[in-house]
């Protein structure tokens, strides 16, 4: 990405703090004059020495050291604010864009997340954004103090020896142009760097989660070694940034050698033939100083600006992730739901991969009605499901609850309205009462227990050791399946929806379980619209319809004792499980 598009999309984030910017500049402004003043005093005093020393009084000098003194001052002041209130716009910054970045990310669809690593997302909302405090802050402010250097120092040594300007100044465009060459590489690899920073996380993160399956195996030795490669890999790339950075800043070592030779020899040969005075002269020698210095300084900024560039390019790679699922104009909330589920000619292929899972579906559920969904692995069933919530949105087709279709509804309020409990629980790092309030955030405690208590999760609640304010570890890894199942429940209780998505949300428990959670969605499911995703068939046998899903169509419907009368695939699927299990 060109840099000039990314600071295009980055400038805008400084509107909110025009005021501090244009005051850090104004402030960046006094400092370089303070610093260029300095060169004119120590010039005026050497040539009046050298002109009549009898003229240089103590009272001359004692003038100038008080100007200086009172420059200082304001130096100091300015400084301060530079560096305190110009950091907080810095920090600022940062601080909004992980906001939209987070924001962005609540709003992208499964088919992102299925497609991305989880440690690649984070490395770009944290560890990519932390030197934005310093590019955001100093960017606009060395390359202003640069311009006022670069244009005062050219005017004044041009007042003191036109030739001899124009010599040094020569070698400057050399001297950027030559350091560009290793500039654009040393951001090449700072990008690769971000990059392998972010699989790095991805493997650390993996070998975390999974260390349980890990230890299982006694395949510590697997992953140290996965990891030691990674980390290897990562030392190779960070070696060649580092060769890039010592090329890049031994080039301007060696123009900052060149440049003061010339100083020396045709400053000198100036000065011995009369061209230059001995005042002149040394101011001459501290104005180069301070013009080397400075572009010494932009050009060593490089390394921060290419940091910060490429934190920003990846930042903007994560805010051009297309939203696939959202609000379009017009929509409005959905009320009043009573729960008629309706799809009408409804197919889907994901888009990655345009793997056909549903063809031309045609289903209505009717309000308050218990639906079953059975039938092989990959058959469509869960993402029927899923097609409920808008979490994918279908292909072609059309699925409306109450004749409203769900694309016309705002996703937040269709959302409210649907409830799912999956097999795999996700319980957020915290206690167990934030975790049951998850389904309905500011809820009291009152509501909570009770929603525990319709659940049948109070009891074992009250048994753990700080009841419901018990942390439940990362992803509830304190409590059994059973437990956070149950909690899952409690939270969909608090939640309160017409509509009802089980997720095989059973499949996982032991039979005591199995038996206390079943009995808990049973009252869960009463008098709202479900439809359960089924792994044991003995679980839906008194569900209204079942509907057996192969080969992307529904091929079978009815209750359980017709499609056994049937003897078609739910049969042949019902006889199979009850033979394994018995």
């Amino acid at each position: 990405m060109k840099t000039s598009k990314i600071l295009k999309r980055f400038i805008p984030y400084y509107r909110k703090y025009t005021g501090i910017l244009l005051m850090d500049l104004f402030c960046a402004s006094l400092t370089t004059v303070c610093e260029m003043v300095f060169p004119l005093i120590l010039r005026y005093i050497t040539n009046e020495g050298m002109r009549d020393l009898a003229s240089l009084t103590v009272g001359v000098v004692g003038k100038a050291a008080l100007l200086y003194l009172v420059l200082r001052i304001i130096d100091a002041i300015a400084f301060f604010y530079m560096a305190y209130t110009g950091h907080i716009m810095g920090a600022k910054i940062e601080t909004d864009m992980r906001r939209d970045a987070f924001k962005h990310l609540q709003k992208l669809s499964d088919s992102y997340y299925s497609n991305t690593k989880v440690g690649q997302i984070m490395s770009r909302i944290t560890s990519d954004l932390f030197d934005i405090t310093e590019f955001s802050h100093h960017c606009p402010e060395e390359f202003f103090i640069a311009f006022v250097k670069i244009v005062v120092s050219f005017f004044v040594l041009s007042r003191i020896n036109l030739l001899l300007t124009v010599i040094i100044f020569v070698f400057i465009p050399i001297m950027i142009v030559s350091c560009t060459y290793f500039n654009l590489r040393v951001r090449k690899a700072f990008k690769e760097q971000r990059n392998h920073v972010g699989e790095l996380n991805a493997r650390i993160e993996d070998s975390l989660l999974g260390n349980r399956v890990v230890r299982a195996f006694a395949n510590e030795d697997v992953e140290i070694e996965k990891f030691q490669r990674d980390n290897v890999n990562f030392l190779d790339i960070k070696k060649t940034t580092y060769f890039y950075m010592a090329s890049f800043q031994d080039t301007v070592r060696i123009f900052d050698g060149i440049m003061y030779l010339v100083v020396i020899l045709a400053g000198g040969i100036f000065m011995v033939k009369g061209l230059i005075a001995p005042g002149d002269l040394v101011a001459y020698t501290l104005y180069v100083t301070t013009l080397l210095a400075t572009i010494r300084r932009i050009i060593e900024f490089a390394e921060q600006f290419q940091r910060g560039i490429t934190g920003v390019e990846r930042f903007v790679e994560i805010m051009d992730a297309e939203i696939d699922i959202f609000d379009e104009e017009g929509a409005r909330p959905l009320k009043d739901v009573e729960g008629e589920i309706r799809f009408e000619k409804v197919s889907f292929e994901y888009p990655d991969d345009h793997n056909e899972v549903l063809d031309t579906i045609d289903l209505t559920i009717k309000k308050g009605e218990k639906v079953a969904l059975v039938g092989p692995s990959g058959g469509g069933k869960t993402t029927l499901c899923n097609l409920i919530p808008r979490f994918y949105d279908t292909t072609s087709g059309t699925i409306s609850i109450d004749g409203q279709d769900i694309r016309h509804v705002t996703l937040k309020s269709l959302r409210s309205n649907v409830g799912v409990v999956q097999q795999d629980v996700y319980l957020f790092s915290g206690t167990v009462a934030e975790n049951i309030a998850y389904g309905k955030p500011g809820a009291a405690r009152s509501e909570i227990i009770e929603a525990a208590k319709m659940a049948g999760a109070h009891d074992f609640i009250m048994e753990l050791k700080d009841g419901y304010d018990t942390y439940v570890g990362e992803r509830g890894v304190k409590l059994s399946g059973g437990q956070k199942q149950r909690i899952s429940i409690a939270r969909v209780f608090l939640k309160n929806p017409s509509i009802l998505l089980l997720d095989e949300a059973t499949s996982a428990l032991d039979n005591e379980s199995e038996y206390l959670v079943s009995r808990s969605l049973d009252k869960l499911a009463q008098g709202r619209t479900t439809l359960t995703i089924a792994h044991r068939l003995s679980t839906i046998r008194n569900a209204d319809r079942i509907l057996v899903l192969s080969g992307n169509h529904i091929v079978e419907e009815g209750n359980h004792q017709f499609l056994m009368e049937k003897r078609g695939m739910y049969y042949q699927l019902y006889t199979s499980a009850n033979q394994i299990n018995g």
